[in-house]
């Protein structure tokens, strides 16, 4: 729980960013914060949800709300859950497990990044009954993503992500310009650039000389972070196709998700090759800069999948009514990423908590003032594009 001092500071998403910039050195905050080239896409997925206006209905009555919702079977408590970030660890320590605890109090959903800190045994280890989903990408080695989707099956995670859009690294170019390489240096100095970071540094100096990638590195392997982290581009495969989704999908039994979908022709091949769900993403605009914004892909992605499976969004998502809109425009549920990093960085598990708790409240708050009681009651009536003719009925 955060000191009643800093959950006032901490009113919002934005506020968090912004304790979350004050407490992490330039090099890393913009590591999660930043995206591809000029960043257009990262800014026109969060300006995307203020096209969309809401058009409540108050006299509807809604003394009591109920903010749950149905995924593969699993009740979430709100329709919101944890995407994948990597290096979780890196913003505090032993960072996924404690975003995966947060999580889970909350009633929640949790992605464990394929890049993360910990292993995903380490993960299921600690998680109990958590409703834990896990990423995968398509590699060369096509021998380690069956690998990868084994031990989850081997660990009880619910349900596998293959991440799509990441099969060349994006152009980030923050990075670039601060020299950003993992782990960070911590020479001479560089030390005393982050001595106003000085809190970040000592909580994090058992953690950081022995930073890894916890699912590449088996039993006995002495590989190092930055070896790994420098050889993952050479491990992903360009040249992945709907073969290999094919063979994913024979491999895995449980719900297998595609991350990264913003076509409505991909999403209806997912659906025809037995796909059980799509998460509209591009990335958090890190990859392809000038790509869609996840918001404005949703609405014909939900008509190319015609209900049949469910629909995530992912990118940009800040405020309890941004998740509103897109339940409104399709979504069956939303995913964030930055935000509970931002969480992770100004108070470990603590701060996620309070980073879904601000969420939590934000929708149930949108929602009254809405007139819904339910999430089931949030249809397209309820938002108006400015640019629309006419208000759709």
């Amino acid at each position: 729980m955060l000191s009643p001092s800093l959950a006032r500071r901490a009113y919002s998403i934005d506020a968090t960013r912004d304790l979350a910039r004050q407490a992490l050195p330039r090099a890393v905050f913009d590591f999660a914060d930043g995206g591809a080239e000029d960043e257009r896409t990262l800014r026109r997925n969060e300006q995307a949800f203020a096209d969309f206006d809401l058009v409540p209905e108050p006299l509807r009555g809604a003394a009591t709300r109920d903010l749950s919702t149905v995924l593969f079977g699993r009740t979430l408590s709100m329709p919101l859950m944890i995407g994948p970030t990597g290096l979780a660890g890196l913003f505090w320590p032993d960072g996924e497990r404690a975003a995966m605890r947060a999580a889970a109090a909350a009633g929640t959903a949790y992605c464990l990044s394929h890049g993360s800190v910990c292993s995903l045994e380490e993960l299921a280890a600690a998680a109990g009954p958590a409703n834990r989903w896990m990423q995968v990408f398509v590699y060369r080695d096509r021998g380690f993503t069956r690998e990868l989707a084994e031990r989850a099956a081997a660990a009880n995670y619910d349900a596998l992500v293959l991440t799509v859009d990441n099969q060349l690294i994006g152009n980030r170019e923050r990075d670039i310009r601060n020299g950003f390489i993992i782990p960070p240096r911590l020479g001479p100095g560089e030390v005393a650039g982050m001595a106003y970071r000085w809190r970040w540094l000592w909580r994090m100096r058992r953690d950081l000389p022995r930073l890894t990638m916890g699912n590449y590195v088996k039993p006995g392997d002495t590989t190092g972070i930055r070896e790994i982290a420098g050889n993952l581009a050479a491990r992903l495969d360009p040249g992945m196709s709907w073969a290999d989704v094919d063979q994913l999908r024979a491999q895995w039994r449980g719900p297998l998700v595609l991350k990264g979908i913003l076509s409505p022709a991909e999403a209806r091949e997912a659906v025809a090759r037995g796909i059980d769900g799509v998460i509209v993403s591009n990335h958090g605009g890190r990859q392809l800069d000038g790509a869609i914004a996840s918001l404005d892909a949703l609405p014909r992605i939900v008509d190319a999948t015609g209900g049949r499976i469910p629909v995530l969004l992912d990118g940009g998502i800040r405020r309890g009514a941004d998740v509103v809109k897109a339940l409104a425009l399709g979504a069956t549920a939303c995913l964030i990423a930055r935000p509970q990093l931002w969480g992770l960085a100004m108070a470990g598990e603590a701060g996620v908590a309070h980073v879904l708790d601000i969420f939590r409240r934000e929708i149930d708050r949108t929602m009254g003032l809405c007139g819904l009681t339910r999430v089931a009651e949030i249809t397209p009536s309820l938002v108006f594009r400015r640019n629309m003719p006419e208000h759709p009925r």
